[in-house]
């Protein structure tokens, strides 16, 4: 992409067949990138909010982006995505609900929603966590220019297979949301680890990364 140079780190080969890859979400430039980068096509979860003129739903529908309502149990978005799950399809999702930086990404330990797990106990496909670091450096127009570009990190991590042992659904859930919040947190350390990187490369507001010089 331009304004950015991406460093790519798979720590795990992807499984194959469907799977639900989560991601901590730092900018609106985050979809672009993982579609770009990842290795498989996204089937991406994204609020119907952004269906809401005829250009954008019919772009997001080419782009095979399921539209979901956050404000309530959107049981038509989760038939579709379990659907294509037994298809064979990724499906995307940012599980923090929104762009979260500091306390309140995951990479940080910060409560994530349900949805990916749910999906995941639901139809018996692991999930793959995938960190991503430094897009929000896209807010600030400096780093557009052609002598500037911006650093940004991806990193794969480990498939979760929803866990056995004949725990029921709500047990199963349980489960998979601690390994996934310590599955984050650990990814974050290892691209830290990996590529040498500092507090400043870690999650920023985009308000922050505007300031910069």
């Amino acid at each position: 992409m331009v304004g950015a140079r991406v460093r790519l780190e798979v720590f795990h080969r992807l499984p194959d067949g469907g799977f639900v890859m989560i991601s901590n979400h730092v900018s609106h430039f985050d979809p672009p990138f993982l579609s770009g980068w990842f290795g498989r096509k996204i089937d991406w979860i994204a609020m119907s909010e952004l269906f809401a003129t005829g250009w954008s739903d019919r772009a997001f529908r080419w782009l095979d982006v399921i539209p979901v309502d956050r404000g309530g149990d959107d049981r038509r978005a989760l038939r579709e995505a379990l659907r294509r799950l037994e298809g064979g399809s990724v499906i995307g999702v940012f599980p923090e609900g929104g762009i979260r930086d500091g306390e309140r990404s995951m990479l940080a330990g910060a409560p994530v929603r349900d949805g990916a797990v749910m999906l995941a106990v639901r139809s018996g496909r692991p999930i793959v966590p995938v960190a991503i670091l430094g897009s929000e450096r896209l807010y600030n127009a400096k780093n557009w220019l052609p002598w500037r570009c911006a650093n940004v990190f991806i990193g794969v991590g480990v498939p979760i297979p929803p866990p056995g042992g004949g725990l029921s659904r709500g047990a199963a859930r349980e489960k998979m949301r601690g390994d996934l919040a310590l599955a984050m947190i650990r990814l974050k350390d290892d691209l830290v680890a990996r590529f040498q990187l500092g507090s400043n490369d870690l999650p920023h507001s985009p308000q922050q990364r505007m300031s910069e010089p």
